[in-house]
């Protein structure tokens, strides 16, 4: 897609702080540094977000994850953590409608980037929960 900054990317016409690459990957450094390592893994592949993957895509892509994530962990030893994130549609924060992954390697309590999940378990007792697992079991793909 040739209006797509990460297609652009991935084809050099703008560059960036590439970290890994293969037929099916390339990772590279998000310009925003939210920690020092934040490093973004896209399929080459042009899809705008997680509902567009099938189970090859997926595999492929998600097998890359723990390669980069364990060189994140190698090269800066001080990290106590790493989250890995996806954010998909607008809603849900995308900002760039090309599939990506957030690696953000966790130097502490005080570096600047936190997730909050509230806890509404007393909004869903067991028959609401069971209900809500009904409901998505029945539209899983076998």
């Amino acid at each position: 897609m040739s209006d797509c900054i990460f297609c652009q990317i991935i084809k050099g016409d703008i560059p960036s702080y590439k970290v890994y690459e293969d037929d099916v990957v390339f990772a590279f450094l998000d310009m925003t540094q939210v920690t020092k390592g934040h490093t973004l893994v896209v399929p080459k592949k042009h899809v705008e977000d997680l509902f567009a993957y099938d189970e090859k895509l997926a595999a492929d892509v998600f097998s890359r994850i723990p390669k980069i994530a364990q060189a994140l962990d190698d090269a800066f030893p001080e990290a106590d953590g790493l989250n890995v994130l996806n954010n998909n549609r607008q809603l849900a924060y995308q900002s760039v409608f090309h599939s990506h992954f957030h690696l953000i390697p966790r130097y502490g309590k005080d570096d600047d980037f936190s997730i909050h999940f509230g806890n509404h378990q007393a909004d869903y007792p067991p028959e609401k929960m069971q209900a809500i697992a009904d409901q998505i079991s029945k539209h899983v793909a076998k």
